[in-house]
């Protein structure tokens, strides 16, 4: 059973012609309000882009279409952005409605005679990539040219086979129409439209604007980057605020980043870029941050000869003068305590936000070793420490860390006389003195080795006391006292006026007999025995007699006597 509304539906040839003429005329007319391959063609427009996509790149061209080039064309380039105006060919017409366009005015030649006019002209025509030969391609441009592999534009093989059935735009190089020889140049098209948008770009950007780049090389000094078709230097001191050795530490070729623009200059096609200058100035909180007496740890980044830089965060940084590096020793040269990537904990001695400057202590950090030194090394005590240096006079002894006391020459050795101190002392030799006396402001501490050194004197007055006998012999008279040797290098005092008659005692006339008088001593010294002569006879140079200590004083070593 048929279907009564569909027989309606069908249409008569008649109706179908109709439609038909209809559908043609429409088609017709919209070709002709559409189509300006026949105007546009090889007629240099001026495009504006108006978006990108991954594939295409949209651009109004005036026509009530738009026009699209491939991003492929924008290979060397880069991709421009919306509202960047460019300089473009329409080629015709895609499957989708939308022009084709190139970077370039072009000519399409059909014969020998348009080849020579383009030659002739150095005209930029287009043609079609039909394969790969020895050395080269073979490209269709209404007749069958050669383009040299060097001229494609392509760095490889692989890349050379991807040309094939594309269309590409080139300029003739050489044309012998007898020889039918043609040889065209891709290369140098690219360099050119490179180069055209390279100026416009030039003309576009301006110092301080904020821009969206892709790193395209790296270098030591910095990193290359590509600002729509242009590139700019991003400079390893801007890339950020911290001090930055390698720019391959923190950057990575093909990496999208935002860069500010610092400086253009016109003449030299050169763009300076910066990336830190988007980033808060690490100094703006500083002043908040750290103040003078803190304790702070920082990073040691550089020595110079006067000093250590350590930094205390990205992009502040802080000196160690030579002067503050040691409570030890003098300093000459930071590399004698510190080395590049040393973790040091310092204090900050000062600061200058104006000049961003700070003055940092690496010793004040440690302590000084001088605050409590008379109360560890008080006057009287005996050290032991090694000699650590020599000078003219003496030899400097380590007490502690940071603290050294100096031995005078004339303070080393009782038994002889010291020339210079090294003819006895050595350094790194352990040696053990007596603290003599501590000067806190001047940092010096006196020492005297001899002093703990065990003498004939040391021993007398331990083996005797207040009250025993001994002999001695009288030598001198100091003021009112009378001078009695005891023993070798040992003496007493003993008061002139013990004796009543020593004033009136006429002295005995002749030599006397000083040998004689050691030998007899030599065997009383210790028995205490005493020769002839009265407790009431006066006291004369070289006497031996008899005498009682009344007096030892074990701090200056010194023994009074009386006559006994």
């Amino acid at each position: 059973m048929s279907n009564p509304n569909l027989s309606e539906a069908q249409p008569t040839p008649e109706n179908n012609l109709e439609n038909n003429e209809s559908f043609g005329e429409l088609l017709a007319q919209f070709d002709q309000s559409h189509s300006h391959k026949s105007e546009g063609g090889g007629k240099q427009l001026q495009g504006t882009v108006i978006s990108a996509s991954a594939e295409s790149v949209f651009i109004d061209i005036g026509f009530k279409v738009e026009g699209v080039l491939p991003v492929s064309a924008f290979q060397q380039t880069g991709v421009p952005r919306p509202g960047d105006k460019l300089p473009v060919s329409v080629k015709g017409r895609n499957e989708e409605g939308y022009y084709e366009l190139s970077l370039f005015k072009i000519a399409q030649p059909k014969d020998w005679t348009s080849l020579e006019q383009a030659f002739a002209e150095k005209a930029t025509i287009t043609g079609t990539v039909t394969g790969v030969v020895k050395g080269g391609l073979t490209v269709d441009v209404g007749v069958r040219a050669f383009m040299p592999a060097s001229r494609s534009g392509v760095r490889d093989a692989a890349e050379m086979e991807k040309l094939v059935g594309q269309e590409i735009v080139c300029r003739i190089t050489k044309l012998d129409v007898a020889d039918e020889d043609v040889v065209v140049d891709r290369r140098v098209v690219m360099e050119e439209q490179q180069l055209a948008v390279r100026e416009q770009r030039y003309g576009q950007v301006k110092e301080g604007d904020v821009v969206q780049g892709t790193v395209r090389s790296l270098a030591d000094y910095g990193a290359f980057v590509d600002v729509g078709g242009v590139d700019g230097l991003l400079h390893v001191s801007d890339i950020a605020w911290s001090r930055i050795t390698k720019p391959g530490d923190v950057l990575t070729e093909g990496q999208q980043i935002e860069v500010k623009v610092l400086k253009i200059d016109a003449e030299q096609k050169r763009i300076s870029l910066g990336l830190k200058q988007l980033q808060k100035h690490p100094w703006e909180d500083a002043p908040e941050k750290y103040t003078a007496g803190d304790r702070v740890r920082g990073t040691v980044t550089r020595l110079a000869d006067f000093g250590a830089f350590v930094e205390l965060e990205p992009g502040v940084e802080g000196l160690i003068h030579v002067s503050e590096m040691s409570w030890i020793k003098k300093v000459r040269k930071p590399s004698d305590i510190l080395k590049q990537g040393d973790v040091v904990d310092v204090v900050i001695l000062g600061m200058n936000v104006g000049e961003k400057r700070i003055s940092l202590g690496l010793k004040q950090a440690l302590g000084d070793p001088w605050a409590d030194v008379a109360q560890r090394f008080p006057a009287g005590s005996e050290i032991s420490g090694p000699v650590t240096s020599f000078t003219k006079f003496g030899a400097f002894v380590q007490l502690a860390e940071g603290v050294e006391g100096m031995v005078h020459v004339s303070e080393i050795s009782a038994e002889k006389r010291i020339q210079h101190p090294q003819d006895v002392l050595r350094t790194g030799e352990q040696v053990k003195a007596l603290v003599l006396a501590i000067d806190k402001d001047k940092r010096q501490i006196k020492l005297s080795m001899k002093q703990l050194i065990p003498t004939g004197l040391d021993e007398y007055l331990a083996e005797h006391k207040v009250g025993d006998s001994v002999s001695g012999r009288t030598m001198d008279e100091r003021g009112e006292f009378v001078r009695v040797e005891l023993g070798e290098g040992i003496q007493g005092y003993c008061r002139s006026s013990n004796s009543a008659e020593a004033a009136a005692e006429p002295q005995t006339s002749g030599a006397v007999d000083l040998s004689a008088l050691s030998s007899m001593l030599k065997t009383r010294w210790k028995t205490g025995d005493a020769p002839g002569g009265s407790k009431t006879e006066a006291l004369r140079a070289g006497q031996v007699r008899s005498f009682r200590i009344t007096k030892l004083d074990l701090a200056t070593k010194r023994i009074e006597l009386e006559l006994a």
